[in-house]
């Protein structure tokens, strides 16, 4: 019998790696991931119990904007559904004491017409992706979910706020890592200042790669790296490529600047560490939009990327430590003894 299943979403490498903080703190507690594409990637990488299972839609971005949302909103609903499906033959096999999505909402509903305890990890508690017509569609989903998150035993948000019912503000969800930022250095072969630029586990953010192509002769003194995820993992000419990996975390560390797309972990990674950041949105992405505006940044600054960087470099590092991963472990642990004492 498994203890702990975890449905964590593959849209987005955001989802895993703060599972993954979690999830470290666990002792005795037999766990199992069930996710897809890079996200379980990264966790078989890891040595985790995963099943890799899910295969989300791609979004449709073009120029930096997110193109054909009514498109994409319908084929996640089809995607919703074969989840459903998945989850079920996966929560009947295994019989977990607790299911946790990380926005998945599909093992919920399972779960919860089986009568099995529930916790819901999320940043989000509303969609807003679309408009006209197919907002009504997405209105409804977003009462679907609304229902959903009642639910549930316990909804974890990695953010400040106030508890309010079964939602706990825990602050942000970050990994952690043993080594300093001088061991890391080396053992990244770091010898210049170093600008880390981070697009995520799509190919969404070839916009922000190919920027940083056209303004690279004017950052000529500083080292240019790319971490550009599973989608990506190819040479570009004139700058080192990581590809794909699994520690972003602890390169962001390493590194004097970060550019990314507006991801919410990575953003939590980058405060964590005391690295300066730059977080250009996905045009016409509600989510990112939000992440980059709390930061200061919109999508028109990519055209002035070359500036922000020179400035971040001249930044302080200022590091904002958070135990919301110790917070959201001791939310489940105590679940899970309830549960088995049941």
């Amino acid at each position: 019998m498994i203890d702990v299943e975890f449905f964590s979403s593959p849209i987005g490498l955001g989802h895993v790696t703060r599972d993954i903080a979690i999830v470290e703190n666990f002792e005795n507690i037999s766990t199992k991931f069930i996710s897809g594409k890079g996200a379980a990637e990264i966790l078989e990488n890891l040595d985790y119990n995963v099943a890799n299972l899910y295969h989300p839609p791609s979004f449709q971005v073009k120029n930096g904007a997110l193109t054909k949302s009514a498109r994409w909103l319908w084929n996640y609903y089809q995607y919703y559904k074969d989840c459903k499906a998945i989850s079920e033959k996966i929560i009947i096999e295994d019989d977990p004491n607790i299911v946790i999505s990380d926005e998945d909402f599909a093992s919920l509903a399972v779960a919860q017409s089986k009568k099995i305890p529930t916790v819901l990890i999320t940043d989000i508690l509303e969609t807003k992706f679309t408009s006209g017509f197919a907002s009504l569609i997405e209105k409804k989903m977003n009462k679907s979910m609304q229902k959903i998150i009642e639910n549930c035993k316990k909804v974890i948000v990695p953010e400040f706020g106030d508890n309010k019912g079964n939602i706990m503000y825990v602050g942000p969800i970050v990994r952690q890592t043993k080594f300093s930022r001088e061991e890391l250095r080396r053992k990244f072969c770091f010898d210049k200042k170093t600008i880390v630029v981070s697009i995520g586990g799509t190919d969404a953010g070839l916009f922000l790669i190919q920027k940083v192509l056209e303004i690279q002769s004017n950052l000529s003194e500083y080292e240019i790296v790319l971490v550009s995820g599973p989608s990506l993992d190819k040479k570009f000419e004139g700058i080192r490529n990581l590809g794909f990996i699994n520690n972003l975390h602890e390169v962001i560390f390493a590194a004097d600047v970060i550019v990314s797309l507006a991801g919410k972990s990575t953003i939590d990674e980058s405060k964590e560490y005391g690295t300066p950041g730059i977080f250009i949105p996905i045009k016409g992405h509600f989510e990112q939009e939000d992440n980059a505006k709390a930061e200061r940044f919109v999508f028109e600054d990519i055209n002035r990327l070359d500036k922000l960087i020179l400035d971040k470099l001249d930044e302080k590092r200022n590091s904002v430590k958070n135990d919301g991963a110790q917070k959201a472990s001791k939310i489940i642990k105590e679940l899970v003894l309830e549960s088995s004492n049941h």
